[in-house]
């Protein structure tokens, strides 16, 4: 299955919302229309939540209590990424 990834361009170009980035995070913690991936979940839910999103500080939070080191380790360096990418 393919991931789902945004850019600015499919955001309209004046950036991507926090709250949808909140979502992003929802769908890859439940499976929602996806895959279950805690990784990409709680990379999404650090982008909304350095976005702006308390929601998402939070979702990352509790979520980071149930992963490894090495998964959230690997998460942060993807969001790292895609920030830098973006």
């Amino acid at each position: 299955m393919a991931r789902i990834e945004f850019t600015e361009t499919a955001a309209g170009g004046t950036g991507i919302e926090a709250d949808l980035l909140y979502e992003l995070g929802m769908m890859y913690a439940t499976g929602r229309d996806c895959e279950l991936d805690l990784i990409a979940a709680h990379k999404w839910f650090n982008i909304a939540a350095i976005k702006g999103s308390h929601r998402a500080a939070e979702m990352r939070a509790e979520l980071a209590a149930t992963m490894s080191k090495h998964e959230i380790a690997r998460a942060l360096r993807e969001a790292r990424q895609w920030m830098t990418m973006h």
